[in-house]
């Protein structure tokens, strides 16, 4: 059997599978860059690990409190020398990147501040932890208020209007790297820096918090060594390496990161309680291999990027662009064309490839979702998935893939089921 045949027998037909061989052909180049970076992130861990004297005691479980846990302890040292920050908090007890963001932010803030986006509108599930949309226990609730600042129509950043934003009230400021549901451009880590500057050259004492959640080791360095105060994010995503069962993190000044603990735990107990239930060898092990399963990610995303760009789509960032995370943005204009799309990564999972993925009112959304995911962990979206809300401009967002040639044979079927349901009428280059 062949490698074409074995692509048949999962429901590849020979024309897609021709057609994805023939754009693969053209990113030899595309893949040395990410291999490099990968490579040098690879090391970067590897040296935190070793300067940190991990060994096989750190792997240890504890229960209750969870005092004296040397392994928690020792992990969070090693993303923070990882990340370059003076403290860390990574734990199981946060629950998802919502969560971990909400720690961070309810932390830091107190009645009478004033939160500041000036990257336009949070991720959806924020807009209730802020109170843009009204939702129980929301900081507008607690008397924080919130000011916003869209970036302009070319996705570059309004700083007269930032200027004018920011005011005595003003104690963070909250940078989403990656781009949410919207079609803007991911950030840069060097976009994300310049702004941060710009911020303190205004307001030196005002906290500039990143929302890192797929961003992780896309780059070379990451939004703390250019002067993020808080970076924070979901280790069901890029820093778990597709191991991590549960958790998050929140790395940053020391004087951010004990706020954050406090409020993760209890005023007065802080990092000292919160048992590990044996789960820290995969936390461990996940961000080791965290490099090299990001690399296998954004080879998806620019794979995906190239095919349906050569389709006639718009996708953000098109195909030769440089990548600043994981997701990959693919405009259908159509529901059908998210929904089919979703449908091919679902037939593609290894868990759950036979269950049709609908449309559905989820929870910390506006509007009906679709996810296709068929994951080993639940909701890990470091794992081949892909979402969108059904409303306009019906762009469904394509993430993750443990191996490379996993999120390959993801597009390969998204492809399929597009071009059998007749939303692309011939492989075509346009």
């Amino acid at each position: 059997m062949n490698q074409r045949e074995i692509y048949e027998r999962i429901g590849i037909s020979r024309e897609v599978y021709d057609y994805c061989e023939e754009i693969l052909s053209t990113l030899t180049k595309r893949w040395e860059q990410i291999d490099r970076t990968a490579e040098y992130n690879q090391m970067k861990v590897l040296l935190a690990m070793q300067k940190n004297r991990v060994d096989a005691t750190h792997f240890a479980a504890t229960t209750g409190y969870g005092y004296n846990d040397a392994g928690r302890e020792t992990l969070e040292a090693v993303y923070a020398d990882c990340f370059g920050t003076e403290a860390a908090l990574v734990r199981p007890q946060i629950t998802c990147g919502t969560h971990a963001l909400a720690v961070a932010l309810s932390a830091n803030l107190r009645p009478g501040d004033e939160l500041l986006s000036p990257v336009g509108k949070p991720y959806d599930t924020l807009e209730e932890v802020i109170g843009i949309r009204p939702s129980m226990g929301s900081l507008k609730e607690f008397g924080i208020s919130y000011s916003q600042v869209d970036l302009l129509a070319d996705g570059s950043f309004d700083w007269d209007n930032i200027r004018k934003a920011i005011h005595e009230k003003t104690k963070l400021v909250t940078i989403q790297r990656s781009k949410g549901y919207q079609t803007r451009p991911t950030l840069s880590v060097k976009r994300i820096g310049e702004l941060i500057s710009f911020v303190k050259s205004i307001k030196p004492d005002v906290i500039c918090m990143v929302d890192n959640c797929y961003g992780e080791f896309v780059e070379e360095i990451e939004p703390s060594e250019v002067g993020a105060d808080m970076i924070v994010g979901s280790l069901i995503k890029n820093p778990g390496g597709g191991l991590a069962p549960i958790g998050g993190y929140i790395c940053g000044t020391k004087a951010c990161i004990d706020q954050c603990a406090y409020r993760l735990s209890a005023p007065g107990l802080g990092q000292e309680v919160g048992a590990n239930l044996g789960i820290l060898p995969s936390f461990y092990q996940g961000f080791f291999l965290a490099p090299t399963v990001v690399a296998g990610a954004l080879k998806g995303a620019v794979f995906a990027a190239n095919v349906y760009e050569s389709l006639g789509f718009r996708v953000i960032p098109n195909g030769t662009e440089s990548r600043h995370d994981i997701i990959q943005a693919v405009e259908f204009g159509t529901p059908e064309g998210v929904i089919q799309f979703c449908k091919g990564i679902q037939a593609a999972a290894p868990v759950d490839s036979y269950v049709t993925p609908e449309p559905w009112d989820m929870p910390g959304y506006d509007s009906p979702v679709i996810m296709a995911a068929g994951a080993f962990v639940q909701g890990s979206s470091i794992e081949l998935s892909a979402d969108g809300p059904i409303k306009p401009p019906y762009a469904v967002y394509f993430q993750g893939g443990l191996t490379w040639y996993h999120a390959k044979a993801g597009i390969m079927m998204s492809l399929q089921k597009l071009w059998e349901s007749g939303v692309i009428r011939a492989l075509k280059r346009k």
